[in-house]
């Protein structure tokens, strides 16, 4: 059986019982409504500008300055982990290397 790619034009975090996850769309605002309605907080969706797959949105996103937060990073990088396994290396390379800045800059987690 081939494999297919959806793709989307939308897509952002959000937060449903202080959960982030990634989201993913191709109509804006019914996607806005539907997560209001839902419950969710802290949504924050952008247009792509085109049509991306899964893939291609986590990596546009781990890039985007609206989604350098801490939850938001997270969100994508669990996401990444458990669902693109294509890019995987390379973003866990990228959440390695801003842990090792982070500890340069403010010193290592707190457990």
């Amino acid at each position: 059986m081939a494999k297919t790619f959806k793709t989307f034009s939308v897509a952002g975090v959000s937060t449903l019982n202080s959960t982030t996850k990634i989201r993913f769309a191709n109509d804006f605002v019914s996607r806005i409504k539907i997560l209001d309605k839902n419950g969710h907080t802290d949504v924050e969706l952008i247009e792509l500008g085109g049509e991306f797959t899964k893939s291609e949105v986590c990596q546009i996103l781990m890039a985007h300055p609206k989604f350098q937060g801490e939850d938001a990073q997270e969100a994508i990088y669990e996401y990444v982990v458990r669902n693109c396994k294509e890019i995987k290396n390379e973003i866990e390379e990228k959440m390695l290397s801003f842990q090792d800045v982070e500890e340069d800059l403010i010193g290592p987690k707190q457990s």
